[in-house]
């Protein structure tokens, strides 16, 4: 019975001593818990982005003027000039003192029309600055914006750490200023509840590249563009969307992660856009009924559905029916995965890629190549998107932005991006319409897009005209004539 109690009293010590270590673990040495340390070292890096612009809308709209006979018996809707303002969150994350130029990361939605409009950003103090657009990605959602401090300013850069190595469940906090002014630098705390999470859509504007973290710390609108921040103090990620029926915050975040916004960050100081590699194939998305048809041992890999002419993919030996099973050592277990591994990589690098040909797995060099330049024609997924000085991009309709947007067309080409005030956008294109004519001409391809397109605008020099006609299906299928004004 002595025996007994003994062991119970051990047993008892032993369970108070862990929970006496697990409080300990819990706190700081002040009695806090390790979220206080976090906020007082990194609030202060968290700023307030007001962006301020003006954008042309039509005025005046008529419905007879989506009839091809009534369209002469009516005035075409007028270009108006409206004040439009928007409020974000970003994050100092490197200050130059030789300069006192401060660097600030946020989304490419919080501060694109700063750059034809005025950017204020607010500090924690309560002073506020201009901000100037660095460089914008919108195919990534990241933005730099800068501001020059005073001689007598204090910063807090906010420390920059590594998202690869993220688990699910860890800690996760979030900073930014949610709905309106007031509610600055709101704090919420949660965890990391998934990673490599993709075709998240967010209105017109979803980004290409998608990776991001979903967490359960409380985003709300107005958070974009702020960090999220592990238990040490270090911006794992950036802020950028939730998901939501009502506006407000379910539980469902998503962040993009620091590493990839800190490559993108990297060429955005550096020439003011990201340069991105490509190597020139289509990729497809392995399913269950191909696991078997390949005989692959998993739903995971990038099946190459189609060999671009003259690209580096062709250089290097890769050929249709190729299963790529990783990229440069890393598993290439979607295509989501596939682009951004290529898409960030470094242009003029060789890198190893894995397949799998014939039922036997073999490994490839493949030189990375710049992305073709704009004006000829610049893709933006692998080679099979263009955009233009006209303001808007294209994909092709079996692409898998077409298969994202739901599109249902054997003609034409899909509109998969609008700039604002641009051409396109006072033609009130939108994503996901179809381009079926330029000037009459059919396009069913972007690369028949590409070149009706060039001659179109040869022509409209030639004839010092300033207009392009086009034929495009909306949204709702139904066929309209559109017309691009160049200012």
């Amino acid at each position: 019975m002595k025996a007994v109690k003994s062991l119970l009293i051990i047993l008892m010590l032993i369970s108070l001593s862990s929970c006496a270590q697990a409080r300990a673990g819990m706190f700081t040495t002040d009695g806090k818990n390790p979220v206080v340390k976090v906020v007082r070292d990194v609030r202060e890096a968290v700023v307030q982005i007001k962006v301020e612009a003006t954008i042309s809308v039509k005025t005046n709209r008529n419905p007879f003027q989506e009839d091809d006979f009534f369209r002469f018996f009516f005035p075409s809707p007028q270009q108006q000039q409206r004040p439009v303002s928007s409020m974000g969150s970003g994050f100092i994350y490197e200050y130059n003192p030789a300069t006192r130029e401060a660097f600030i990361m946020t989304n490419n939605h919080v501060a694109e029309r700063g750059k034809e409009g005025k950017i204020t950003v607010t500090m924690a103090d309560k002073k506020t600055y201009i901000g100037e657009v660095v460089g914008l990605d919108s195919n990534t959602d990241v933005a730099v914006i800068k501001i020059k401090l005073d001689e007598k300013d204090t910063v807090t850069v906010a420390p920059l750490g590594d998202s690869s190595s993220l688990e699910i469940g860890e800690w996760a906090i979030a900073i930014g200023n949610p709905f309106a002014e007031g509610l600055d630098r709101t704090v919420t705390l949660g965890v990391v509840s998934a990673l490599g999470r993709y075709d998240i859509i967010q209105g017109n504007n979803s980004p290409l590249y998608q990776d991001f973290i979903q967490t359960d710390a409380a985003i709300n609108p107005g958070n974009s563009g702020g960090p999220l921040l592990n238990i040490d103090g270090e911006v794992i990620g950036i802020n950028t969307a939730i998901a939501s029926t009502s506006g407000g915050n379910i539980g469902i975040g998503f962040a993009i992660p620091i590493n990839l916004a800190k490559r993108v960050v990297d060429d955005l100081v550096a020439s003011g856009k990201m340069q991105r590699a490509y190597i020139g194939i289509l990729p497809q998305e392995i399913t269950s009924d191909l696991v078997e048809a390949f005989h692959l041992a998993e739903v995971s890999g990038v099946l190459v559905a189609k060999v671009e002419i003259d690209s580096p993919a062709e250089a290097a030996g890769l050929l249709t029916g190729d299963v790529i099973l990783e990229i440069d050592g890393e598993k290439a277990s979607n295509v989501a995965r596939f682009r951004i591994a290529i898409a960030t990589a470094k242009i003029g690098t060789k890198i190893p890629i894995k397949i799998l040909r014939d039922n036997q797995e073999r490994t490839i060099q493949i030189k990375l190549e710049a992305v073709p330049e704009e004006g000829v024609a610049s893709s933006k997924e692998n080679g099979t998107q263009t955009a233009v000085s006209t303001g808007f991009g294209v994909d092709s309709i079996d692409s898998q932005v077409a298969k994202r947007l739901s599109i249902n067309s054997d003609k034409g080409v899909v509109v998969s991006s609008v700039e604002p005030n641009s051409p396109a956008s006072r033609a009130n294109l939108e994503v996901g319409f179809i381009i079926l004519e330029i000037d009459g001409r059919p396009v069913n391809s972007v690369d028949e897009f590409r070149t009706v397109l060039a001659e179109a605008k040869q022509r409209m020099e030639n004839d010092k005209r300033n207009i392009i006609r086009i034929y495009v299906l909306d949204r709702n299928n139904i066929p309209q004539f559109r017309v691009l004004r160049f200012e």
